[in-house]
């Protein structure tokens, strides 16, 4: 377990359960309620058991115990995967996002990967200065891959990007 406090908002990071999930999606599609190209949510109890069978994620907790932030997390072999952050509305911009990708990495690094990858829409232009700041490169593009289809006129790919651990 990896505790991570200051003095404006302490939260305790943790490897999640299943049993976390009532509280983490809620989260979760309201972090992602900006993406209004996509039709639906952004996950249900379905779409993140079948992400916890593949990977991990990690939980943020407030000192309350609420989960304020998650971040979605595989091991593929010396690669690392993060995927999904979110952040709760009003937590974003305290800096939270930056300890939760601190976070992946050092979970990617103790199950010994050497670079971390991460995928980004797009539509997103928000999140590649955000990632560059963070160390990331863009690596290339991918193909749109989501549960979630795009609203009729939107058109979108991945924006690959990496760092080395």
């Amino acid at each position: 377990m990896l505790t991570i406090s200051d003095s404006i908002s302490p939260v305790r990071i943790r490897t999640a359960t299943a049993a976390d999930m009532p509280a983490m999606i809620p989260v979760v599609n309201a972090a992602f309620a900006i993406e209004t190209f996509l039709d639906g949510t952004r996950t249900d109890e379905e779409r993140m058991a079948e992400m916890m069978r593949k990977g991990d994620f990690l939980v943020a907790e407030d000192r309350a115990g609420h989960v304020v932030a998650t971040v979605y997390l595989e091991v593929r072999g010396e690669r690392g995967y993060f995927g999904m952050l979110a952040i709760d509305p009003r937590q974003q911009g305290t800096g939270l996002g930056r300890r939760m990708v601190e976070a992946a990495e050092k979970h990617c690094r103790q199950h010994r990967c050497k670079h971390v990858d991460i995928v980004v829409l797009s539509l997103r232009t928000d999140l590649p200065p955000f990632y560059r700041k963070l160390g990331y490169v863009e690596t290339g593009r991918e193909e749109f891959r989501t549960s979630r289809p795009l609203k009729d006129g939107a058109e979108c790919h991945g924006i690959t990007m990496s760092k080395a651990l």
